[in-house]
């Protein structure tokens, strides 16, 4: 008689197939798949033509992420999406973060020291290594959900340890330092990134974490569930701050992600360029840190120029769908410019509308509470996009929250006419 197989040895095996489908849910939204087992299914596409700065049209609305980059047609159905999305993921590199690169798995060591994830990679004859502990469950069942922090988790700990789900966190210093108020500065060319690709040193530092944490994740699927007691199938990331964009990156640049949950990401993350730029003393383009961003994009699209952007960010977190999103905003905050990350989300749940699957986006703009400190008022929606996107169960995720004025201050309708 032929034993069964475990579960995890299961997973692993459905993982190769490449597409996953929670349990409760694998009957609904057409088969939509939920997560990838790869990085980048649109790879093929990853060579894509750009327009010269000279012939970049002036687009004060924001553009219709359903028209290729050729002007000819527009997307219908998924396939064409994975298409589309290829050219989205080359523009923001192109013109906003410089380039991430594609690294073979072959050229990734992983192991496991203890509960502690050991990542090194093997470019150009250097090797840069990449660590984190994980946190198990004390209880339930192996492999484990996954949340990784960019940065750290300041999502209240129980919503994971109450559900059985392992965490771990991305540290970005790794790869490439923060910043802001002088802490941690290296500089270009000098941050560990470099010593792999000294001919990317004009990059932006959210294409270099994008790229770190794909390694983490290589280590997790090289090694497989049977070592390190994961779910690859359900691995969420989450950050708030210029961490909340670092989380926006991260899942929008890797398709082995199923939840990004961005917390309070402000400018440069979900909010619009474009519409950021209309508001008061808000992060926009001009005024954010360029070591972020490659520098030349403040040079080539500043002030005005910021509508001659091909792409704008209600785009990057469309690069998530059909996987899930939930945008977490705080309008108490005027630098978030989260007005602008309103207008954005609407514009971005255009695309998983598209598929029929609106209900994997949402958005919760609260305020009445710190930076960063979670109010009890949205634990109910993102506990429900754990719950259903982590854990595979049913819960309610059409989540539309904003300030009663935002509808009238802020009207969406006026920055897009696509559907």
């Amino acid at each position: 008689m032929e034993k069964p197989l475990s579960r995890s040895l299961l997973l692993s095996s459905l993982f190769v197939l490449g597409i996953f489908f929670a349990p409760h849910l694998s009957a609904q939204k057409n088969r939509v798949p939920l997560v990838y087992s790869v990085e980048n299914t649109g790879a093929k596409y990853a060579e894509q033509k750009y327009v010269p700065l000279n012939l970049l049209p002036n687009q004060s609305n924001l553009p219709n992420p359903f028209l290729f980059a050729n002007g000819k047609k527009e997307v219908k159905n998924l396939k064409q999406w994975t298409q589309r999305r290829a050219e989205i993921a080359y523009s923001i590199q192109h013109y906003e973060i410089g380039t991430k690169p594609t690294v073979s798995m072959d050229d990734v060591d992983a192991r496991m020291s203890g509960d502690t994830l050991i990542v090194d990679v093997h470019v150009n004859g250097q090797t840069l290594t990449l660590s984190s502990k994980i946190f198990y469950p004390q209880e339930g069942q192996a492999p484990y959900p996954l949340i990784i922090g960019a940065s750290v988790n300041a999502l209240p700990r129980q919503f994971f340890t109450d559900r059985n789900i392992a965490s771990m966190v991305f540290y970005e210093r790794q790869v490439n330092s923060y910043s802001q108020m002088g802490r941690g500065v290296a500089g270009r060319g000098k941050y560990e990134f470099d010593r792999l690709y000294p001919d990317l040193t004009a990059n932006g530092a959210y294409s270099e974490w994008a790229w770190g944490f794909s390694r983490l994740l290589d280590g997790l699927q090289k090694l497989g569930p049977e070592v390190t007691k994961i779910d690859m199938s359900h691995i969420g990331v989450t950050g708030c701050s210029y961490a909340g964009k670092m989380a926006l990156y991260c899942g929008a640049f890797d398709e082995r992600v199923a939840l990004v949950i961005a917390q309070e990401p402000g400018g440069g993350g979900a909010a619009a360029w474009r519409v950021s730029r209309t508001l008061g003393n808000v992060e926009n383009l001009d005024k954010t840190d360029y070591n972020w961003f490659m520098e030349e994009m403040k040079v080539n699209f500043g002030e005005e120029k910021v509508n001659l952007l091909p792409h704008d960010h209600h785009e990057l977190v469309a690069l998530c769908c059909p996987r899930a999103v939930l945008l977490l905003g705080n309008p108490d905050y005027e630098w978030l410019c989260d007005p602008s990350m309103y207008v954005s989300a609407n514009a971005a749940l255009k695309v998983w509308e598209r598929f029929g699957i609106a209900d994997r986006f949402g958005y919760s703009i609260v305020a009445g509470h710190g930076h960063c400190q979670l109010p009890q008022s949205q634990y109910p929606e993102v506990e429900a996009f754990i719950d259903k996107f982590l854990l595979g169960k049913e819960a309610n995720t059409t989540v539309r929250i904003a300030p009663d004025d935002y509808k009238t201050k802020y009207d969406y309708t006026k920055w897009f006419s696509w559907k």
